[in-house]
């Protein structure tokens, strides 16, 4: 996996600090918690920019928002008590395997 990868898997697990940001400024909207908000958000922003060198838009953005999305799912059902069903653990494994899917035809 070339360095381009790498950024866009740091897009996308900075994504999800930055949805954890969300989730705690509507529970607590203090400085600490913007601070993770918009940080998290900037930092996956600039990586996702280095990654748009090399690779394509559209398997970048997809993949980007896989990682984010899965990862803010499993977030959500490990700390914030969100539904654990089978169906939703199964559309989370669809997810994933659409990202695979991107990386290996991409």
């Amino acid at each position: 996996m070339n360095e381009a990868w790498w950024l866009l898997i740091g897009a996308g697990l900075m994504e999800i600090v930055g949805v954890i940001g969300i989730k705690r400024v509507a529970e607590n909207n203090n400085w600490t918690n913007n601070l993770i908000l918009i940080g998290g958000f900037i930092i996956s922003f600039q990586l996702l920019l280095g990654a748009l060198e090399t690779i394509p838009l559209s398997t970048a953005y997809a993949v980007w928002t896989g990682i984010g999305t899965v990862g803010a799912a499993v977030v959500g059902m490990t700390f914030f008590k969100e539904s654990k069903s089978l169906l939703r653990i199964v559309c989370i494994a669809g997810v994933i395997g659409c990202v695979i899917g991107l990386k290996l035809i991409g």
